[in-house]
């Protein structure tokens, strides 16, 4: 077959190779895609039915009021008309086209421009009439009211059409009722003077409906330049691509505009953050408060990957402005990844540390397996009790003092973890922890973070010591620790618990430093405790923590127990001598602290 040209490069009904061009395809009009053309029509049409609304609320109330006033002034000339010298005519005479009460009726009727003036008597026949014809017959409408000494105004119908009436009773010179006064307004001429007042209000409208059809228009021409005249269907798409990106990724994405509100949030920026979507178009520092997070997302931080701390979790954050002067910032959650990793770190530290042990294990074994060949039983039952003594005693020790189980268990591992790098842990004389802790993780947090970093500062020095009180005042939990470390030069003292700062070297597994005492001081402040650093007695650092509220109400243990104590303390006149320190390790005292 052969081919045929297109429309597009042959006009139709033109033969191509002997057969005719297609013929064009009638074009097809429907709603417009563009957004500024479905905004300048959709525009329009408001305008339009605003102005025809307008027009069409103006024009109800118009019509009523043309009806009140041609009602009241038929009322009026039913008024004026009901005389006394009429009522004489009336019942002086009797209803005759030529009678002295239609000659009065129709003088007025042409003075005032009435439709008619009709007189009737009680009985309701007219004596008067603009027909002279229906004078001597009965009104067509009830006269009842009129009769009874009431005034009426209404639109009705009768023999002459549709009219605006007034009645009135017809009263003689005594006030007697001999009968009524009935005028009619064209109702034409009230519907006359609407039509009359519809052209200049319509020319109003269009006025209206043309200044507004032009800003329409204006409107819609920047909306096209800022939509770089995209369709709706495209915006649309985008915007669920947008929504779908956003809520699908697994890193929290945060928007801020450029006076430093929140913009956006995804699920999970909601999530790392503890935000809501109630916190969009908040600043920043309302629904964050003040802190390092805060700081690094406003952009007073700079840099990449840089570490934040949000209650418990570790976030690596990224910041990067838009052209509007606002700032789209990432963020990876990597707490669970840093938890293990310092885990790993203290696996291995624990492992060179059993590897050490396992030689003095091995001499203990060659002393008793010595004392067994030697048959000094004696001797030998003495050397395992007092090896598995200290480490009993040492517990038993710190039980006493630290009555929560969770915290004395941390205790008695780290000292063991302590005494294998060479390092005595060892509780204050002053601690006394009743089992009254409302959230005891959160203090076994605290105590390991301190203790971990005192043992690190402490190892290597001389007499290495790491020391811990614990103690209640009412429902306040103090907490000291102190190490015979380097301590922390006094410039120095605010930026240890800033998150990502630290003096030690990256840890193996690739993760950060600095997190624990910035996890310290967030906890205690989100308690309304204070965390803080000072030098100790022996030279090290001394960290000291607060924390309000963290014990119930006294229990009837402690009670008891304080009791006691004081009933003994009174017998005396004098407290008794403190304790000696509850030594974890059979070695020297220690200090304790580190970073």
């Amino acid at each position: 077959m052969p081919p045929t040209s297109s429309p597009s490069t042959a006009p139709a009904g033109v033969a191509d190779a002997g057969r005719p061009a297609a013929p064009r395809r009638p074009r097809r009009f429907g709603w417009p895609r563009r957004v500024f053309s479905q905004v300048l029509l959709m525009q329009l049409l408001i305008v339009l039915g605003v102005t025809v609304l307008a027009t069409g609320l103006f024009l109800a109330p118009l019509s009523a009021q043309l009806d009140d006033q041609a009602m009241r002034r038929a009322l009026a000339i039913a008024e004026t008309t009901a005389s006394a010298e009429l009522a004489a005519d009336l019942t002086a005479s009797r209803p005759s086209p030529d009678g002295p009460v239609q000659a009065e009726a129709d003088r007025i009727r042409r003075e005032t421009g009435a439709e008619y003036v009709v007189v009737m008597d009680r009985q309701g026949v007219r004596w008067s009439h603009t027909d002279p014809a229906q004078i001597g017959r009965t009104v067509s409408t009830d006269p009842s009211a009129a009769l009874a000494g009431r005034d009426l105004m209404e639109i009705d119908s009768g023999t002459l059409g549709r009219s605006a009436r007034g009645k009135v009773p017809l009263r003689d010179g005594r006030g007697n009722i001999v009968g009524a006064v009935s005028v009619g307004i064209e109702y034409d001429s009230v519907r006359a003077r609407l039509l009359s007042a519809i052209p200049g209000l319509l020319a109003y409208a269009g006025g209206a409906l043309a200044v507004g059809a032009l800003a329409a228009y204006l409107i819609s021409r920047r909306l096209q330049r800022q939509t770089h005249d995209l369709a709706f269907s495209d915006i649309a798409a985008l915007l669920a691509e947008r929504e779908a990106m956003l809520h699908g990724i697994r890193e929290g994405v945060l928007a801020l505009d450029r006076t430093g509100s929140i913009r956006l949030l995804n699920d999970e920026a909601q999530r790392l953050l503890g935000l809501g979507p109630e916190h969009t178009g908040r600043p920043l520092e309302e629904a964050l408060g003040a802190g390092r997070t805060t700081d690094v997302l406003a952009g007073r931080v700079t840099g990449e990957d840089l570490v934040a701390v949000r209650g418990q979790r570790v976030l690596i954050v990224n910041r990067m402005p838009t052209d509007d002067g606002g700032a789209v910032a990432t963020l990876r959650d990597r707490t669970e990844l840093e938890k293990l990793g310092r885990e790993l770190d203290a696996t291995r530290g624990l492992i060179d540390a059993l590897r050490a042990q396992d030689h003095e294990h091995a001499n203990r074994m060659h002393t008793l397996l010595g004392l067994l060949e030697l048959q000094m039983y004696e001797e030998a039952v003495e050397f395992v009790t007092e090896v598995a003594g200290v480490h009993r005693a040492t517990a038993e020790q710190v039980t006493e003092k630290v009555r929560d189980p969770l915290l004395a268990a941390l205790l008695v591992g780290k000292a063991t973890v302590a005494a294998e790098r060479g390092v005595s842990l060892r509780i204050a004389p002053g601690t006394l922890l009743p089992d009254r802790l409302v959230e005891p993780r959160e203090l076994v947090t605290v105590v390991g973070n301190l203790v971990d970093n005192a043992v690190d500062a402490a190892a290597g020095t001389p007499e290495a010591t790491v020391e811990v009180e614990l103690r209640a005042e009412g429902r306040t939990a103090l907490l000291r620790v102190a190490d015979s470390g380097p301590g922390v030069p006094a410039d120095r003292r605010e930026l240890v618990f800033t998150e990502g700062w630290s003096t030690k070297d990256r840890p193996a597994h690739g993760g950060r430093r600095g997190l624990g005492l910035a996890l310290v001081r967030r906890l205690a402040e989100r308690q309304g405790g204070t965390a803080a650093v000072a030098e100790a007695a022996a030279g090290g650092a001394e960290f000291t923590v607060a924390l309000p509220e963290a014990l119930t109400a006294a229990g009837s243990d402690i009670d008891s127990d304080s009791d006691s104590d004081s009933d003994s303390d009174s017998d005396s006149g004098e407290r008794a001598p403190a304790d000696p320190p509850a030594r974890c390790e059979p070695s020297s005292p220690a200090r304790g602290g580190a970073r």
